[in-house]
């Protein structure tokens, strides 16, 4: 069975995260996109843990769905088309924060666990190192070493993936406070690591450049904040629903069919630059001015592609790992291009319920259903959309320390997934030399 699982979910109970965020609005919004099999996210909080024993019951192994009654009411307000089976899955990312060679390291990592008895046992284990109870995403002071040991010794098949490796500040590879490769990372236990998160700014072909990568199955997910966000990044699979089936595949391959992402060019940290300046340069132009925004002369923040150039030893490549790597544009956004307003207006939402009632959930509209389909159900503009964007006839804008690109379907089109470069003309009283202050 092949099909779409979004592992990397956030529950109302983490920092920066919609009160939404909770089991019907989660299951609601993850058949609206066509996810099979969703995190459940932040299961280390008591609350939210809570929620959980009551909220879901077992299913197939490892797996969980929503109870009988509460799933009722989320199918009642969804069309036919869109109530397609659901499972959840036991997930948490977790920030472990401590020094190792003389840097301070601030590593997000993901924890899954096939039972509650084995994150009750995690659980315990982490207590000790950080407040759990604050944030659904807890802050750890312990080694990331000593966190895979915890997440391994608390149940069979229990595992950890590295989250969002390449982003700056918090990523395994990150520029800020990561390493050079995941073996530095979790040292002696490294073996046990088999996948990766590519994160929102990266994507498969750039890690394809990291020859130490290529043992690792790449992986994507939403990191969804709030429940309409839950697809923009998945991983695709072609198993049973099954936990450990899951688990298998990402270790072995068997049953892992890719991934799929935005364009990376969407991300809030694919080029490097200074947001508080407008500055977004290329890796190129970072070297040339010694990595000083050209504006008030502070560090720019290095971007994921600036990173993975810095780590690349090759300039292509695809491993025998390496899946199918799909790409797309969120159906909301496409809306929003051909009606001419936002894409969280009223107006997009109306023409997606009649949309996904007509042709069905998100993912499958955009990547599987006919072209010919979506055209014979009155939708021209919608079906000329999805043939640009499965031939990559795109427009790119790319995002910079911190702030979101852009990614369009009906604009002149770039070819170069690089984007361009931008460096604000700066009055000459406004500038600091390249090693000044700054303002």
């Amino acid at each position: 069975m092949r099909y779409y699982a979004d592992l990397h979910v956030h529950s109302r109970y983490s920092r920066a995260c919609s009160r939404n965020s909770d089991l019907p609005h989660l299951a609601w919004w993850a058949r609206r996109k066509g996810i099979t099999v969703l995190g459940t996210g932040d299961f280390t909080h008591p609350v939210w843990s809570r929620t959980l024993r009551e909220s879901l019951v077992p299913a197939e192994p490892g797996l969980f769905r929503l109870r009988d009654d509460l799933d009722r009411e989320v199918l009642e307000t969804l069309p036919p088309a869109c109530r397609g089976p659901l499972r959840f899955l036991l997930q948490v990312e977790v920030a472990t924060n401590y020094s190792r060679g003389g840097r301070g390291r601030r590593i997000h990592h993901l924890c899954y666990a096939p039972d509650l008895d084995a994150a009750e046992r995690l659980t315990r284990a982490l207590s000790p190192y950080g407040d759990l109870a604050s944030d659904g995403r807890p802050a750890l002071a312990m080694d990331a070493r000593d966190l895979l040991e915890a997440v391994l010794a608390s149940g069979e098949g229990s595992y950890l993936v590295p989250a969002h490796a390449w982003t700056p500040w918090f990523g395994v590879l990150g520029s800020k406070s990561g390493f050079d490769g995941v073996d530095e990372c979790y040292g002696d236990l490294a073996g046990h690591v088999f996948a990766l998160e590519t994160g929102l700014s990266s994507d498969p072909e750039m890690n394809w450049r990291v020859s130490s990568l290529d043992r690792f199955r790449l992986v994507s997910h939403s990191d969804a904040h709030s429940p309409p966000i839950l697809g923009r990044n998945a991983t695709v699979l072609d198993t049973e629903v099954d936990y450990f089936a899951i688990r298998r595949a990402l270790e072995t391959g068997e049953g892992y069919a890719g991934t799929v992402d935005l364009y990376p060019e969407a991300g809030k940290y694919h080029l490097d630059g200074h947001r508080a300046c407008g500055v977004r340069l290329e890796p190129a132009g970072t070297r040339e001015r010694g990595g000083r925004c050209p504006v008030c002369g502070r560090k720019l923040t290095v971007g994921v592609l600036h990173r993975v150039d810095e780590l690349a030893d090759r300039p292509s490549g695809r491993p025998s790992t390496a899946g199918e790597a799909l790409k797309i544009v969120p159906l909301p956004e496409i809306a929003g291009e051909i009606l001419g307003v936002g894409p969280k207006t009223k107006t997009v939402e109306r023409a997606l319920e009649g949309l996904t009632a007509a042709l069905g959930p998100e993912l499958p509209l955009l990547l599987e259903v006919p072209v010919r389909e979506v055209r014979e159900a009155g939708e021209a503009e919608t079906a000329e959309a999805i043939e640009r964007l499965r031939a990559h006839r795109v427009r790119r804008e790319p995002g910079y320390d911190g702030t979101f690109g852009r990614v369009s379907l009906f604009g002149p089109e770039t070819p170069e997934a690089t984007g361009t470069p931008e460096v604000p003309e700066a009055r000459e009283e406004e500038a600091a030399p390249a090693g000044g202050a700054a303002r």
